[in-house]
């Protein structure tokens, strides 16, 4: 109940509005600041319209409820927010690491708590492992408005994305230029503006790293966030120690100039005693001035005066900080001798003047002499050629950068000295020492063609480090602006170029002698070089080669190279720059490079097996894994391998990590600064699981293989070795056909480059696609960091049918006809090729008349052996029944029946005869003969009676 009689002081209340009814209209009332002292308080009025809101430089004073310009030493942005100091999180910010649900263990020592957005004073500093952190911020627009904030992001092995949920949680929609944040070069801060709806926007700064190793990567860092759309603001924010508003109104805080210091709400800045004491450009306090040390000075050599002569003089860094007359203090060296100049960079003259100047087009020098112009069939050789350091060339800058000391700001990151130019002093062991070169492009040669290779320049550099503990020299490159990363090799091909030495302790240096360039756009010459002549005899123009030619030292004409060889880039001009293909490969038309185009042939002995691995497809994928980090991320290897073809057919690693907003098409195409277009490639493969991110991420995509060498039945070619003892052994009556590959690009742990081995194994159980697979022992692919090994097994790694795969089969003759069927040899170790001959029917003769025949004759042979056997036996019943008669009569020497005939030969004695009864079988010719002469009616038998006795009768 409210009594309005009793007043209480407008101390103890302020106002609020209430929220915003379905007019459009909202009230203000008043809230005690004691909870429950109701008592004397004004009673609610209407208030402004939901929208209303004030200008950059003014606050809603709610008792009257009219603008008022904010008072000197705060400011005011109307309807934003800003949050530009990080000395410890801001309320309504939070950071969250995303949990790891992919990790194979739950240790505790393995989980992301500790990973989180640190505050650093005048920035926010992310976490620098592989978890996934969000720092998050919700806030509700009465209206439309916009969030925009300032960033660093030099790692591409971090990734940073933003994005923004509504209240239900839901993302909001959102193009990849808005969401992936582009990378910066060090040292740069990029703004980045969204538009925000009306409604709850909860912001997401998200990161996670995608480096699978134990390399430290540099964080993301951010400051200066700024919202617009808020309804109002009823209060000013006094401006931060370090920076002041002098005027009412103002809509930010400038800081103070150096050497002078400021509080909290400061409408003026206090100078510092200089004597003792100085400031930075916006500092809180004034700092004692330390005594003077060896990182206070720095060295340079002067430019050349006009007797030729240069001096080593000593300089305080700006602006001078330190003390010189106090204890401990080292005074300025003095300044060294006068020495002679060292002569000018190739490609440079010096006109008996104090500097150095290039040649003019097209002629050469190499320093120490006059420029001339190229004769007659050469042209000049362009480039940078820096190999003397007296002063900074021009197309070159040095600077310093550290986050968190601006004095950095205002040093050179590198010195000229002589024959080589070193990194500075610095003021601090974090400081980053960059030295940039910068080619506007690369020009090749004008008889060289750019189809005839790969390669438009070159950068060399001879350097030395000399460090007490940690210190790092990163070759990097920026290719037209859009990314920075770190080159590997030492030597490698790039439009733009940056060196930085990451500093650990002042007194580490790092030394570079000498920084050749080739085939640059702007270069200057140092010497010629031939070039093809126009075939008119009295023209001595340089003309462009063809695709695939070489000059042909001898008549300077241009030469196309022979069948299946290939162009050597910056090779001598000759038919040596013609480099033959190896082993069952071929050269395109631009002679270019060597592929193989799916046909090899193998004899041994007189057999000849072909293939054809075109059945294989053009590119085949191996996801190898799964791997986890020790915080528990999962990862995967995924290898792109081309097997046959040329550039056309090439595999294709995209890295969407560094370059998330190119377009589907595009990276369908091979575009993009992170794509690599190559026979063998491998890229790192996060999945969307398990990380907070909502698409797999494809990252670290590194070139394996450039160079086709050839493919082989042997277990070796130019110098590397198919270990056959990796894999499970197999029949050996079809042999692994070796695919041979190596890169070109030395890294540095493998000076001679990475190298490639496909071993394509005829398996008749698997698919034409085959299977594709790695060392049990080796499960990266590779057991040294530098040889990969891959296995591919597959039905189409099989030779090609021909007439010794299959046998024929003979059918049963019926019917008078036979059929012939043909089947493949068990196991089928052959595809495509010859087909199977279609089956063939033959007329033949029926083994039905030969069977009938042979019953027949069986049976006319069974009834005459049946009928010979029983007239035998009758036969043979009928002698015995005349013997057994004959036997009896003899014994009973009873009267014998008279004989018909009756003799004894002549000749014979009586005496010899026996009375022994012998009785002869007939012989079957007798018998036969016995048979025949029933017919003239004769019929007797013979029978010869022997006897001891000297009688003995015969009848017949």
């Amino acid at each position: 109940m409210l009594f309005p009689g009793i007043l209480i002081p407008e101390t103890d209340y302020y106002y609020e509005y209430t929220e915003c009814d379905s007019t459009g209209s909202r009230w203000r009332v008043a809230i005690p600041q004691s909870p429950g002292a109701c008592v004397g308080l004004p009673a609610p009025v209407r208030g402004t319209e939901c929208t209303f809101s004030c200008e950059a430089g003014e606050f809603l004073e709610m008792s009257a409820q009219e603008c008022t310009q904010c008072a000197a030493g705060s400011y005011s942005l109307g309807s934003g927010v800003r949050f530009d100091q990080w000395d410890s999180m801001p309320v309504g910010f939070s950071s969250l690491a995303t949990s790891l649900e992919n990790s194979p263990r739950r240790d505790d020592t393995l989980t992301c708590n500790s990973s989180s957005w640190v505050p650093q004073g005048n920035y926010l500093e992310s976490n620098r492992d592989e978890c996934t952190v969000s720092l998050i911020y919700a806030v509700h627009l009465k209206k439309q408005g916009s969030v925009s904030f300032e960033y660093q992001y030099p790692d591409n092995n971090l990734l940073f994305e933003f994005f923004i949920q509504n209240d239900q949680c839901q993302e909001m929609d959102q193009s990849a230029d808005t969401k992936w944040l582009k990378l910066t070069n060090h040292g740069e801060w990029a703004t980045h503006t969204v538009n925000l709806k009306s409604g709850t926007n909860i912001l997401y700064w998200r990161t996670g790293g995608v480096l699978m190793g134990t390399k430290v990567v540099k964080p993301v860092l951010l400051k200066n966030v700024q919202i617009e759309g808020v309804a109002y603001t009823s209060e000013c924010f006094p401006c931060k120690p370090g920076t002041f508003s002098r005027v009412p109104g103002s809509s930010k805080c400038e800081p103070c100039p150096r050497d002078t210091f400021s509080g909290h709400g400061a409408s003026s800045c206090t100078p510092c005693n200089t004597t003792t004491h100085y400031a930075a450009e916006g500092s809180a306090v004034c700092k004692d001035r330390p005594p003077c040390s060896r990182k206070d000075y720095f060295q340079i050599h002067t430019a050349c005066d006009h007797e030729g002569k240069t001096q080593v003089i000593y300089k305080w860094i700006e602006p001078k900080i330190c003390l010189e007359g106090v204890t401990g203090a080292e005074t300025l060296p003095p300044s060294g001798e006068r020495e002679p100049c060292p002569p000018c960079n190739p490609g440079f003259y010096n006109n008996d003047t104090a500097t150095c100047s290039p040649c003019p087009p097209g002629t050469y020098s190499d320093g120490m002499k006059p420029c001339n112009p190229c004769p007659a069939g050469t042209e000049p050789s362009l480039g940078y050629e820096y190999k003397w350091w007296n002063v900074l060339p021009a197309n070159m800058k040095t600077s310093c950068f550290n986050v968190g000391n601006s004095k950095c700001d205002s040093m050179n990151g590198w010195e000229v000295a002589g024959d080589h130019i070193q990194s500075g002093a610095g003021s601090s062991d974090n400081d980053y020492l960059i030295l940039n070169i910068h080619v506007p492009g690369f020009k090749l040669p004008t008889s060289m063609s750019s189809h005839s290779g790969t390669e438009f320049g070159r950068i060399t550099f001879v350097f030395e480090t000399l460090c007490i503990a940690d210190c790092e020299l990163y070759f990097m490159m920026d290719v037209n602006r859009k990314s920075t990363t770190v080159v590997e090799s030492w030597e490698r091909t790039k439009t733009r170029q940056s060196y930085t030495h990451v500093r650990r302790y002042v007194n580490d240096v790092a030394r570079i002698y000498s920084i050749s360039v080739s085939n640059a756009v702007d270069g200057v010459s140092s010497e010629c070089r031939a070039c093809a002549r126009s075939a008119q005899l009295s023209s001595s123009t340089c003309v462009p080669c063809p695709p695939g030619h070489y000059i042909d030292p001898r008549t300077s004409q241009c030469t196309e190279c022979p069948h299946n060889t290939h162009l050597i880039s910056h090779a001598t001009p000759g038919p040596d720059a013609c480099r033959p293909c190896g082993p069952a490969s071929k050269s395109d038309e631009d002679h270019s490079l060597c592929y193989s185009d799916c046909h090899f042939t193998h004899t041994e002995g007189n057999v000849t097996l072909t293939f054809d691995f075109s059945l294989l497809g053009s590119v085949g994928l191996l996801m190898n894994g799964p791997s986890f980090t020790s915080k528990g991320t999962k990862y995967f290897h995924q290898f792109n391998i081309s097997l046959c073809g040329g550039q056309g057919q090439f595999a294709v690693c995209t890295d969407n990590v560094t370059d998330l907003s190119i377009t589907d098409s595009q990276r369908g195409k091979g575009e993009g600064a992170s794509t690599i277009k190559t026979f063998i490639c491998q890229s790192t493969i996060i999945p969307a699981s398990g990380r907070g991110f909502h698409t797999a991420l494809s990252s670290q995509s590194i070139n394996l293989a450039d160079t086709f060498l050839g493919a082989t039945v042997e277990n070796s070619l130019d110098g590397i070795r198919a270990r056959t003892e990796l894999y499970p052994k197999t029949s050996k009556k079809v042999p692994d056909v070796n695919f041979y590959y190596r890169s070109l690009e030395a890294t540095s742990s493998c000076e001679s480059g990475r190298s490639a081995v496909v071993t394509l194994r005829c398996n008749p159980e698997k698919s034409t696609k085959g299977e594709l697979s790695v060392p049990s022992q080796c499960p990266a692919g590779t057991c040294d960091g530098c040889t990969f090994h891959f296995l591919w097994e597959s039905s189409g790694a099989c030779p090609t049918c021909t007439e010794r795969d299959y046998h024929q089969i003979e059918g049963a003759c019926k019917g008078g006809h036979q059929d012939l069927l043909y089947v493949w040899n068990e196991p089928k170790l052959c595809m495509g090729g010859v087909t199977l001959p279609e089956k063939k029917t033959l007329p033949c003769e029926g083994m039905e008349f030969w069977v009938q025949l042979g019953a027949g004759l069986g049976a006319f042979s069974a009834v005459l052996l049946v009928s010979l056997t029983c007239y035998f036996w009758k036969k043979n019943k009928r002698l015995e029944y005349k013997y057994s008669r004959l036997v009896m009569s003899a014994n009973k020497e009873c009267e014998m029946p008279g004989a018909d005939s009756c003799a004894v030969m002549e000749g014979e004695n009586e005496g010899d005869m026996e009375d022994e009864v012998v009785y002869t079988k007939p012989s079957l010719l007798g018998k036969l003969k016995a048979i025949a002469s029933k017919g003239n009616g004769e019929n007797y038998e013979n029978m010869q009676l022997n006897s001891s006795h000297s009688k003995a009768l015969v009848w017949s």
